[in-house]
């Protein structure tokens, strides 16, 4: 057989692995090289969103305020604190330039008016309006002064609207207005929430990528725009076929628990060392699991021959019970190989130290390892989607409160020692004291790291 238009003869996922390599990742360029994101954000919703931008290669400087920071730096109890900051931190604030302002101070404001004239886009994640009518730091103020500044503004549920005036919002919150909640869990039990902050993370990787846009809109134009991004609008996009369905029947899609509502059989089972995810959607898959299970008359039975047999709740549940009793007696590894012989689906269900020994995940650096400055050895979550030309990359981990001061006030806004000396000297720029959650590890190195 002639190889295809293009090709080496090099085997595909060789030539995939190589392409890719995480190992390289350093060493080529950053698609997003020369932009600058103004960070104001707070949690992980807002910072989320900068990090994604920031993990493409813009420059991040996240401000904060002196002395305390994100709050994320002391959420958890403190069983939670790893050298002296909580780990909730870290996963939304990689190689960000950190920067202690005041902004509920004049002279804070100015600076930030003065980083947002040199900024290309700008983060926050404050109820609607408050930028603006409290601080002077909105998009209509700001826009004066920078034309072409991006402002990305994150919100529970939007800068407008019956809902959205005056409203606080956490994710949870977010989950349950966008029909998630409502849909999740089992038939006849209380709804169920996401185990994570599905909400914040997704919506940050929609803002995202409306700033990407924007960003391309303006090599068109030259001007800049407002992009506001609703927390419970964005899992309410990703609700696939629930409203269609509904309004065709009239009807609410049904809670399904573990099982999906198309391809039966599926779920969770319990086995020997823990669980597994197994599908058998198509009549072929159906067919080899039945010869797993060394049923193979059940792919002629009436009741499982076809997918829309198989899914009737009796026909399903009873499938339900023969998974359920032949996992049981088995490794999860020895229903992954089953699944590979005879041409169905499964997975483990992984645990997070599953996920660090994982030899898949550490190959293709969704899980990988910084030797960061501050922290010494930190062991986190790579960068995702994987770019062949230009990859996304984390440089550090997160850094104290006001690490970069001296980067930013100096470095990007010129200003000189005496003035700097003088808003440290009125709290109005400041680092971290001695805060647990804002301040270096005990065993820094010392001042002479601080850029």
């Amino acid at each position: 057989m002639s190889a295809p238009p293009g090709s080496t003869g090099e085997p595909y996922a060789e030539w995939a692995a190589r392409l890719f390599d995480p190992a390289r990742r350093h060493a080529k360029p950053e698609a997003l090289r020369g932009i600058r994101v103004l960070d104001l954000s707070v949690i992980i919703f807002g910072p989320a969103t900068a990090d994604f931008l920031g993990e493409l290669g813009a420059e991040v400087i996240k401000v904060e305020m002196p002395g305390q920071g994100d709050v994320t730096r002391i959420l958890g109890h403190a069983g939670c604190f790893w050298k002296n900051v909580s780990v909730a931190f870290f996963p939304q604030n990689h190689g960000k330039y950190h920067v202690g302002v005041d902004m509920h101070h004049a002279d804070g404001q100015a600076l930030i008016r003065k980083l947002a004239a040199r900024s290309d886009v700008l983060v926050e994640n404050f109820k609607p309006g408050t930028t603006e009518a409290k601080w002077g730091l909105g998009y209509r103020q700001l826009r004066e002064i920078n034309p072409r500044l991006i402002y990305v503004a994150n919100t529970g549920f939007g800068q407008w609207g019956p809902f959205a005036e005056g409203r606080a919002s956490y994710d949870g919150l977010a989950q349950a207005v966008s029909g998630l909640t409502g849909i999740s869990g089992f038939e006849g039990a209380l709804p169920i929430k996401s185990g994570n902050y599905l909400g914040d993370w997704f919506g940050a990787c929609l803002a995202a990528m409306g700033t990407l846009a924007a960003l391309r809109w303006r090599d068109h134009t030259g001007e800049g725009q407002f992009v506001e991004m609703a927390q419970c609008e964005g899992l309410v996009r990703a609700l696939d076929w629930t409203w269609v369905y509904a309004g065709l029947t009239g009807r609410d899609r049904a809670k399904t628990g573990n099982r999906d509502p198309v391809f039966v059989p599926s779920g969770i089972y319990a086995c020997r060392d823990g669980h597994v995810a197994l599908v058998a959607g198509t009549d072929a898959e159906f067919r080899g699991l039945a010869e797993a299970l060394e049923r193979p008359d059940l792919a002629a039975d009436v009741r499982f021959a076809t997918g829309g047999s198989r899914r009737q709740p009796a026909h399903a549940d009873a499938l339900d019970v023969l998974i359920g009793t032949w996992c049981a007696t088995r490794s999860r590894a020895d229903i992954e190989a089953a699944a590979r012989h005879y041409g169905f689906a499964a997975a483990p269900v992984m645990s997070a130290r599953d996920q660090y020994e994982d030899p898949h995940f550490r190959a293709r650096g969704s899980v990988e390892e910084l030797d960061d400055q501050v922290y010494g050895r930190v062991v986190d979550y790579g960068p995702a989607p994987q770019l062949s030309a230009t990859p996304p990359r984390h440089k550090w981990a997160g850094r104290p409160v006001g690490w970069h001061n001296r980067h930013v006030l100096q470095g990007i806004l010129g200003l000189p020692d005496e003035e700097i000396a003088d808003l440290e000297r009125r709290g109005i720029v400041g680092r971290w004291g001695d805060r647990r959650g804002a301040k270096p590890p005990d065993d820094w190195a010392g001042e002479g790291h601080l850029l």
